[in-house]
């Protein structure tokens, strides 16, 4: 079956360089000199930063259990992570909106080398302390870079519409190609150059601290709120009201929620999915596959962003269709193919299948990242950018600290199933946010008062 992992990987690749080969104009946007050199700037700085998060990915589990521990006790190590996120995360990364962004940005460049430097050691409180810094890391990483990002965007005065370029290119370039030479490279120190399970923690190490570097010498600071009147407190309650009140950003954060909570938990439930009795898969390179169909998403991103038509909010509810129903191949697995008894051997008839609708997922998961950065630089308020981008990932954490802990409770038919429901709720949700937006205001009297007040000044 070897020549099936090759062959998905190389018409994947195929693909994108295709897509990327053939845009035209149309598919492109015309933007000048000086935001091409601050989003490549950026889009250094992001790549540095998503290299450090990468190398880390796929050895911590490896790494913890060289140590001796077990499955409950790494379990346990997991759900610290997620809950640092959830409870400390939440408070260090609201604080960027009224502190600087520039700042949490190097915070978390900071925190996250800490977290790197507590792998060297066995002691379980130590790389428990790690997690809970790695997890504070995680908050900043998915927050204040975006939110540094559209406030400089903006307060350099280049058009709105070129925020889906640096967007789709962040996600093509952090998300898809330096994955894959984070997984090549962190394969490459563990076991061609046997320097151990630590050895892609130091290397994440040394390359957040080169892009702290960089953040250092080259970025300027912005705030969302900076009033010296508002505490933490006030500014947690200035974001819920604004949730609560506009239905847009409280449909954006059911949404974003419902989505990653299906994509963390497919990513503890794709290696038991395809070696359900233990095949032998190769796990870095499936993971390399996964990439490449997250980079065929973002190529795609690139190409639907740059237009008037399509909107986003609109095919936004198809991505979130097709996800949900490539989740559910390995229920359709299950009910129409006889489960193999038989231990060990390369993977399955039904694996494959499988491992192709898993990859149209990650292709889903390449268009959701630009797509709704798009959306949330649209309609999450700038003076809490942070602070609301961070709200949003409570329920996230809460979905995956309670699927880690009962992961052996359920059939993990029963957890694709759960996420393929969420999936399809995320589309309704999604198109109850199109139709908001494309609700005409004409019904709204006092807008049309004020303006037939503008008109006529003696109108009084």
């Amino acid at each position: 079956m070897e020549i099936f992992y090759y062959l998905v990987f190389g018409v994947l690749g195929l693909v994108v360089a295709a897509l990327e080969l053939s845009k035209n104009n149309k598919d492109r946007i015309n933007t000048s000199s000086a935001f091409n050199s601050f989003k490549n700037n950026y889009l250094l700085v992001y790549s540095l930063m998503m290299a450090g998060d990468w190398l880390q990915g796929p050895y911590v589990y490896y790494l913890y259990s060289t140590y001796g521990f077990g499955k409950g006790d790494i379990g346990q190590l997991f759900i610290a992570g997620f809950g640092s996120s959830m409870l400390f995360g939440t408070i260090v990364g609201s604080l960027a909106d009224k502190q600087g962004r520039k700042r949490a940005c190097v915070t978390y460049c900071i925190t996250y080398i800490l977290s790197c430097i507590t792998k060297h050691s066995p002691q379980y409180k130590v790389l428990m302390v790690g997690r809970v810094l790695g997890g504070i890391a995680t908050s900043l990483l998915f927050s204040s870079f975006e939110s540094w990002l559209v406030a400089e965007h903006n307060k350099r005065g280049f058009e709105q519409q070129w925020l889906s370029v640096t967007f789709s290119k962040a996600v093509f370039f952090g998300n898809g190609l330096v994955a894959i030479i984070a997984g090549l490279f962190g394969n490459l120190l563990v076991d061609t150059f046997s320097l151990g399970p630590v050895a892609p923690f130091d290397a994440a190490a040394c390359f957040l601290a080169i892009g702290m570097a960089v953040i250092l010498s080259s970025w300027t600071e912005n705030y969302g709120d900076p009033s010296e009147n508002k505490d933490l407190l006030t500014q947690f309650r200035g974001a819920a009201v604004a949730i609560a009140s506009d239905e847009k950003i409280a449909l954006l954060g059911a949404i974003q929620s419902l989505f990653e909570g299906s994509m963390y938990t497919f990513v503890f439930l794709w290696t038991p999915a395809l070696s359900p009795n233990d095949e032998e898969i190769p796990h870095g390179f499936i993971f390399a596959t996964f990439m490449l169909a997250s980079m065929l998403g973002s190529s795609l991103a690139s190409r639907l962003l740059s237009r008037s038509t399509p909107k986003v909010e609109g095919y936004m509810q198809i991505v979130f269709l097709v996800s949900g129903a490539a989740l559910l191949l390995p229920i359709l697995m299950t009910l129409f193919i006889a489960p193999s008894k038989v231990k060990g051997g390369g993977i399955s008839f039904s694996g494959c299948f499988q491992l192709l609708g898993f990859c149209i997922f990650e292709a889903c998961v390449g268009l959701f990242w630009p797509s709704i950065m798009k959306m949330r630089s649209q309609y999450i308020p700038e003076e809490a950018r942070s602070t609301i981008m961070n709200f949003f990932r409570i329920p996230l954490n809460i979905f995956v600290c309670v699927v880690l802990y009962n992961v052996n409770a359920f059939p993990i038919t029963v957890m694709f199933g759960m996420c393929s429901i969420f999936l399809f709720v995320a589309s309704l949700l999604q198109r109850r946010l199109m139709m908001i937006v494309d609700k005409p205001k004409t019904n709204d009297w006092t807008p049309l008062e004020e303006r037939n007040t503008e008109e006529d000044p003696l109108n009084i």
